[in-house]
């Protein structure tokens, strides 16, 4: 029973030992800190035109951004003062209004002043095209969010696709199957579709909200000239 006890605490012993042996060994194993800019820069050539993506749609955005919300600013100032000189029968007062506010609905109420003396329909018509010409202004390069918006993930899975055939290649070079060589390298090429999807999903984000804020504008700007038709045919009731 003694010689069993024995061998139980010397086995037991060992064990300790090993496991403090292990212990100090995984504590020398310098930690390798996993740093985004060195990922980055580890993905290889595609997170250029990634990057010139990313740059070129926050670029429009913003700039698309402050020109949509500042033709959205409140203009119900400019129909009274224009509904007043209308009634008052100060024409050209009322075009050096629309004039001098410099909004898409002041150019619209121009062009329908212009035409006054005509049939209403013309108005209708020259007040139309010129929404138009306006909603064209507002979108423009709207599109080119929506093009970084689709290609952005494929330059990821380009650059993904271009590491696995690398890592392959290195493969039948050295004929070194190992899990390090196959994941290290596979880990790194995967930044590059994450980077991908990451713009291409802020920039899908950023298209639908200028194309809901230019909705927006195009709205405000039917029931204003609406509005103004109205006033035009006043008189005639």
């Amino acid at each position: 029973m003694m010689l069993l006890l024995q061998v139980a605490a010397d086995t037991t012993a060992k064990l300790i030992d090993t496991a403090n042996q292990a212990t100090q060994q995984l504590a020398k194993i310098p930690e390798e800190d996993l740093r985004f800019g060195d990922l980055l820069i580890k993905g290889g050539w595609v997170m250029i035109p990634i990057g010139i993506l990313a740059v070129l749609g926050l670029v429009i955005f913003f700039e698309r951004f402050f020109t949509i919300r500042k033709a959205s600013k409140d203009e119900s100032h400019l129909m009274t003062q224009v509904r007043s000189s209308i009634h008052s029968g100060d024409l050209q007062s009322a075009i050096a209004i629309c004039r001098n506010s410099n909004s898409p609905l002041g150019r619209m109420l121009q062009k329908g002043l212009l035409r006054i003396g005509r049939p209403i329909k013309d108005i209708e018509g020259a007040i139309e095209n010129v929404g138009k010409l306006e909603v064209a202004k507002l979108e423009k390069n709207i599109g080119i969010i929506g093009i970084v918006a689709g290609i952005a993930p494929m330059f990821g899975f380009l650059g993904t696709i271009a590491g696995v055939i690398k890592i392959f290649y290195d493969i039948s070079k050295t004929d070194n199957i190992s899990m390090g060589v196959i994941s290290g390298g596979l880990y790194v090429k995967m930044v590059t579709s994450a980077a991908g999807l990451f713009v291409g999903i802020i920039a899908y984000v950023c298209y639908h909200i200028l194309n809901m804020m230019v909705d927006k504008v195009i709205l405000k700007l039917e029931t204003d000239a609406i509005e103004f038709i109205d006033l035009l045919e006043e008189p005639s009731k």
